[in-house]
């Protein structure tokens, strides 16, 4: 609690550091995203030759402009797992994962709204908890970051999530070609894996940019730096207790999530999902900037 005071006034504390990306950037990476094929129009003499579409004249032997629907401001949806293993590390004097989402969310929020752009916020654990339209307007955005500040201070135990379930939802929910950033720590049960990687690809098919942010605490959810000595593991989303000393379990846990990690990090690639790992020990700042900067090059 003490931690979550202090990062109050969230609103501010985005304002502070998005005020080192844009000028460590020049403009946000963001910007210009939502411009949409919308038809074909006969080429005219003078009409710029970089719009003619060459894939189109050389099946038809006819020239023809691409024409495009421009929409000068970006639709973003914020999409936040709060199911309890968010909430890791407990009592600790950095900010949990679900802290860390709120804070990353935040900082791009205050990015969009220089911009004017739209954003939407959507929270899930088991259901959707959650989930705002896109608008631009100043009321709207105040609404938005008290949400987020309220993340900071949440603390509801035993929350299962529901990934793959909610992100079909969300895939039929927004109907409009968007840019969907999904923070989450993407632990769901082994035997739902598939059904996870069919609902990213369910994003991705209906036209949106993805890009997930894959929140972990990678000191012991990837490494298992544990010492030497008797652990009781809880899950935070069952209550399902393990008694068990730390080396006895490090060697086989520490290869199946590397195997997951891969398995994931290939599934996006395959589906043009852009993943970030998100290493809390990082600090949200540092994995945020990291991660702009690359996408600033990439545009």
């Amino acid at each position: 609690m003490v931690l979550a005071q202090q990062m109050e006034h969230i609103e501010l504390l985005a304002k502070q550091v998005v005020e080192g990306f844009i000028i460590g950037l020049h403009k946000s990476p963001f910007h210009g995203f939502s411009v949409e094929f919308a038809e074909h129009r006969i080429y005219n003499q003078g009409d710029n030759l970089k719009h003619i579409d060459w894939k189109v004249y050389g099946r038809s032997d006819k020239l023809f402009i691409k024409r495009f629907e421009e929409e000068t401001n970006l639709r973003c949806q914020l999409v936040i797992d709060t199911s309890s293993s968010m909430l890791f590390p407990k009592e600790s004097d950095k900010p949990n994962k679900l802290q860390f989402a709120a804070l990353a969310s935040a900082s791009i929020l205050t990015i969009l709204k220089k911009q004017l752009d739209a954003a939407g916020l959507t929270l899930f654990n088991d259901s959707i908890k959650l989930h705002t339209h896109r608008k631009s307007n100043t009321v709207h955005f105040k609404m938005l970051y008290n949400q987020l500040e309220l993340l900071l201070k949440h603390d509801e135990g035993q929350k299962t999530t529901q990934t793959a379930n909610i992100l079909h939802q969300i895939a039929e929910n927004i109907h409009r070609r968007s840019l969907v950033i999904l923070f989450s720590d993407m632990l769901d049960r082994v035997s739902d894996q598939a059904e996870l990687f069919d609902a990213l690809q369910h994003l991705k098919y209906n036209k949106h940019e993805v890009i997930l942010f894959h929140v972990q605490d990678s000191k012991y959810e990837v490494n298992f730096e544990f010492d030497n000595r008797p652990y009781e593991f809880i899950d935070m989303e069952s209550g399902d207790i393990l008694r068990m000393n730390s080396t006895q379990l490090k060697e086989t846990y520490v290869k199946k999530m590397a195997a997951y990690r891969q398995d994931l990090s290939l599934k996006c690639g395959q589906f043009g999902i852009d993943i970030i790992d998100a290493d809390i020990n990082l600090g949200y700042d540092q994995v945020l900037m990291a991660y702009l900067i690359k996408r600033g090059k990439m545009m």
